[in-house]
């Protein structure tokens, strides 16, 4: 192999590697909040009945999750329930909002 070949190959693995470690490190700052997410904009498995990304039925359904910015689930704020309590996002499943 020449030398032009490996340096190539040795650049690319750098390249590699260091794409990697940027990717870890953006997973580590977002954590998964249910209960926060639109119908149809969940990141994935929306409880019984969905399968993956965008198949929650019904906006803010408590066992639906998207990824938020680690910190910041039980903050975000959300429309109160029909009978005025108020609605959080958490990081387990909740039992509220789901499709009948």
């Amino acid at each position: 192999m020449s030398v032009t070949m490996k340096t190539l190959a040795i650049a690319g693995a750098v390249a590699a590697s260091m794409s990697a470690v940027g990717t870890t490190a953006d997973a580590a700052t977002k954590e998964k909040c249910y209960g926060v997410s639109l119908a149809g904009a969940n990141d994935c498995a929306a409880g019984p009945g969905t399968t993956c990304a965008g198949t929650s039925v019904t906006d803010y359904q408590g066992n639906a999750w998207t990824l938020v910015d680690e910190g910041t689930c039980d903050s975000i704020e959300l429309p109160a329930l029909a009978d005025g309590t108020d609605r959080k996002g958490s990081l387990e499943p909740q039992d509220r909002d789901l499709p009948a």
